[in-house]
């Protein structure tokens, strides 16, 4: 188009553009936060946006399924310290034979390098359900469920320390300041409700080596950490309001008015984000917690069969943590990880007085964690409930001193149950001295991208830009081990 020459475009400055351009930047504004909203929705279920007790939008709500999930929830028994696998669901007869004689392999280097003789297991296995899986005598009430379990034989960690392969187990990351498995599957599907949190550690009593960072968010949002919940009293510390609801109301609406004074002028970083849906969730919380916790209601029966009111304590509060899971899966809260209670020894770390200590440590867990199996499938949750056990490697076949076990990483065993798990089915093997993985070997972030495919995700889609680049659970490792799935899901 021709002009005479006479007129010359005026400059614009950047104030003037900012000021025409306003109302653009606030349309894209709200566009990616309708996104994050509808998204939360359909991970939710619902056809609405996933709301605060203030008719705000969640800011733990975030990215939604690939594809149609087959677990909604995830319970994590987490076996601290280390179970012995050729103790518990991995029999090796080898070790009767060459007991208390030199170990015939090539011995790794152990933690403490206290390697003593082959060991045979003080504890005998038999098959157990139509599958025939071989349980040993420590678990007569899981041996129960055994049609139920997928027993995976042939896991390997990169770590014999705790601390490390803790962070391992849990991050993905053999080091700190990674997001936690449970901070990853609440970022990728939001807050079921606003009442609960969507991930929740219930602590038995141990905290595990490497503290409250295994179970944070690290650079995801801070909302996606965990909430430390007590299976006894309360829940948690300061939970019923010490002001009537009305006026406590007026407090954080007052306090809402600040935020969004100060979030006007700073804009709205992830810390004052963070702040905000956890006074919000914290008031909800003082409603719904109470309920949650009183189990008045729950009938004579399940009382026994969970034993809340068994003669070993450890067994009591086990139970509880078991009970309180179900209760929170019932009511959408999306990752529950329980922490073993004090048993008067190291967790399942049996350094030495291995009998003893996997005694004890077997009888607090076993009946809660059968009856927990048997409540969820008779609720017809087990199928939507993803329940995983294992600690974070194994131990040896050898003795460290007489009567102990040392860390193992090169093989050991988890298994998993329900949420689109085939059951029934073992998978992989140790050599036989239970020592090393001897077929199909399997990885954490095998385990990890797997749980991921049951809720849902492609891991390798689950990412957050971090430091550069686009960051995962599975790192840029992890497959899903579609052999573990039922059939008719294992093409997804």
């Amino acid at each position: 188009m021709s002009h005479c020459g006479r007129f010359q475009p005026r400059a614009i400055s950047r104030r003037d553009m900012l000021r025409r351009g306003a109302c653009g930047f606030g349309a894209l504004a709200f566009a990616g936060m309708f996104a994050d909203i509808v998204r939360a929705a359909e991970a939710a279920g619902g056809a609405g946006g996933v709301v605060g007790a203030s008719g705000t939008a969640s800011t733990a709500a975030r990215v939604g399924p690939h594809f149609a999930p087959t677990a909604r929830s995830v319970i994590f028994l987490y076996m601290d310290g280390g179970p012995s696998q050729m103790d518990t669901f991995d029999p090796k007869p080898a070790l009767e034979k060459w007991h208390g004689k030199p170990f015939p392999m090539t011995m790794e280097r152990t933690q403490f390098n206290d390697n003593g003789a082959t060991m045979a297991s003080p504890w005998k296995f038999a098959r157990h359900g139509r599958c025939g899986l071989e349980v040993s005598s420590l678990f007569p009430n899981v041996a129960r469920c055994a049609d139920d379990l997928c027993v995976v034989r042939s896991m390997t960690s990169k770590f014999n320390e705790h601390t490390n392969a803790n962070y391992f187990l849990h991050t993905g990351a053999g080091i700190v300041g990674r997001p936690s498995m449970g901070a990853w599957v609440s970022y990728g599907l939001g807050d079921a409700r606003n009442d609960l949190p969507s991930f929740v550690v219930i602590n038995g009593g141990l905290i595990p080596p490497g503290g409250r960072e295994l179970l944070g968010s690290g650079f995801l949002p801070s909302a996606h950490q965990s909430s430390l919940f007590r299976p006894q009293g309360e829940g948690m510390p300061n939970v019923r309001g010490a002001v009537e609801g009305d006026r406590q109301r007026r407090v954080l609406d007052f306090a809402a008015g600040l935020d969004d004074a100060f979030a006007a002028r700073a804009g709205r970083p992830d810390a004052l984000e963070a702040a905000i849906h956890n006074a919000e969730l914290a008031f909800a919380m003082q409603a719904s917690v109470p309920d949650l916790m009183a189990m008045d209601g729950e009938t004579a029966e399940v009382r026994e069969l969970y034993g809340l009111d068994a003669p070993f304590e450890p067994t009591r509060v086990f139970a509880r943590e078991c009970l309180l899971a179900r209760r929170m899966v019932e009511r959408g809260v999306r990752f529950i990880e329980l922490t073993c209670p004090g048993t008067g020894h190291d967790r399942w770390d049996q350094h030495q007085n291995l009998r003893k200590g996997h005694e004890d440590n077997a009888r607090a867990v076993d009946q809660p964690i059968a009856a927990l199996l048997v409540d969820l499938k008779r609720r017809g949750l087990l199928d939507e409930t993803l329940v995983v056990w294992g600690g974070e490697f194994g131990r040896t076949p050898f003795a460290q001193g007489k009567d102990g076990r040392d860390h193992n990483p090169y093989g050991f065993t988890v298994w998993l149950a329900g949420g689109g798990i085939k059951g029934g089915m073992t998978y992989g093997a140790t050599d036989e001295f239970g020592y090393k993985v001897a077929e199909h070997p399997v990885e954490i972030h095998d385990l990890h991208a797997t749980m991921l495919h049951c809720l849902g995700f492609d891991h390798r889609l689950l990412t957050s830009r971090f430091g550069g680049r686009d960051m995962r659970l599975t790192d840029v490792h992890g497959r899903v081990m579609r052999e573990w799935l039922k059939a008719e899901i294992r093409s997804r």
